[in-house]
């Protein structure tokens, strides 16, 4: 993880008048290390995206809980579940909560490799055929998992309904009917947790690598994204 260490050495750990202080401020080197070497919480274990603050402000589990999203234009509330799940079941649930979509689907591949953690940038394409994003996807499954700085989201607007994948590997769904995307949580046994906080509610750090990042680039190239 030596971007990650990095990433905290530069962004995290360096005190700022309006950054509230860091639990990772006053960590040795050893500490720090320690700490970036646990992925195992429970029965939850970590990818090697993210890992949270050294305080624990939230622990890692299993679940989902359900929001609304409130579109700024037009004041439409929209359901959401959120989920987050450990590490070795989250790529097949994310590739099975796509079957909801239908057959063809739009993609969009999100990546903050060269923005390091000021925004991401996008990459849209339209209509592909479900089983062919399925196959890529899990030809890039350790970057899809580990990158800190990939994100991907699958859509049908259609319909409409998304599924996003977040550089965090967070889920979060999206659609006036939820049900068949509780259904495939339930096939997994994730359970709906209401009060259950992600890793993004609080301090938490990103991993990635120049391999990662240049992995992004083959998979965008295998879905015939222009930039």
């Amino acid at each position: 993880m030596d971007f990650l260490k990095k990433f905290i050495s530069a962004k995290t750990r360096e005190s700022a008048p309006d950054r509230p202080a860091s639990s990772f401020s006053d960590l040795s080197d050893d500490q720090l290390e320690t700490h970036l070497k646990i992925a195992r919480y429970g029965n939850f274990v970590l990818t090697d995206a993210v890992r949270p603050s050294y305080d624990l402000q939230v622990v890692p589990r299993t679940g989902y809980r359900h929001d609304t999203y409130t579109d700024s234009e037009t004041g439409i509330a929209i359901p959401v579940l959120m989920a987050s799940a450990s590490r070795e079941q989250i790529l097949d649930l994310f590739v099975d909560l796509m079957d909801p979509l239908g057959d063809e689907v739009d993609v969009v591949l999100e990546t903050s490799h060269h923005t390091r953690g000021e925004g991401h940038d996008d990459h849209y394409r339209e209509g592909i055929e479900l089983p062919i994003l399925k196959s890529v996807l899990y030809d890039f499954e350790e970057m899809l998992i580990d990158d800190g700085c990939t994100g991907v989201a699958v859509l049908n607007p259609r319909i409409p309904m998304e599924v996003q994948f977040d550089e965090h590997k967070i889920l979060t769904l999206y659609g006036q009917d939820l049900d068949a995307f509780e259904r495939v949580f339930d096939g997994h046994d994730v359970m709906c947790c209401e009060d259950i906080k992600f890793i993004t509610e609080a301090e938490h750090v990103h991993s990635s690598t120049d391999t990662f990042a240049e992995q992004f680039e083959q998979m965008r190239y295998r879905l015939g994204i222009e930039d």
